[in-house]
């Protein structure tokens, strides 16, 4: 299950501002869509992705700090809001969860589960392209061409 909590705050990427503190659903829109964030979490998972503005995630993660990476894919609308909070869905998970989203600096923020604060993922935004490409196809048809993943 904190797999896929983990997986789904990658996909939390979608929004956050540029001044210190809590972020709100549009000041986090603008700071994290379409722009590529490396992350590290609290049980050492750690990555890279990019949040589309049509919900979707691609990004690669490696979990708990060993492993392999994987890249992962994750459909459009997996994140998507749900009153003042960025929530996402999945199909693995038999909940909602939703995120708390905090500025840390002009170019970094935490995401945290909603309610349980020491589960989050600090992200920091890189510059550049890295090996991943979004295009107007759809995640299911990129992760078929690319060998990505869907977790």
């Amino acid at each position: 299950m904190v797999r896929h909590c983990v997986a789904i705050l990658l996909t939390a990427l979608a929004v956050v501002p540029a001044a210190a503190g809590e972020m709100n659903v549009d000041e986090a829109r603008t700071f994290i869509v379409g722009k590529l964030f490396a992350f590290t979490c609290f049980d050492g998972t750690r990555g890279a992705g990019r949040i589309y503005g049509d919900g979707s995630v691609a990004g690669a993660v490696q979990f708990s700090a060993s492993g392999p990476l994987r890249n992962m894919m994750l459909p459009t609308g997996t994140l998507h809001v749900k009153g003042a909070k960025v929530c996402a869905t999945l199909s693995a998970l038999p909940f909602e969860p939703c995120f708390d989203l905090d500025k840390t600096s002009p170019q970094s923020f935490r995401g945290s589960l909603s309610g349980l604060s020491f589960a989050y993922c600090d992200f920091t935004r890189r510059g550049g392209r890295v090996d991943m490409v979004h295009s107007g196809s759809s995640p299911r048809e990129l992760s078929s061409t690319s060998g990505a993943t869907r977790d």
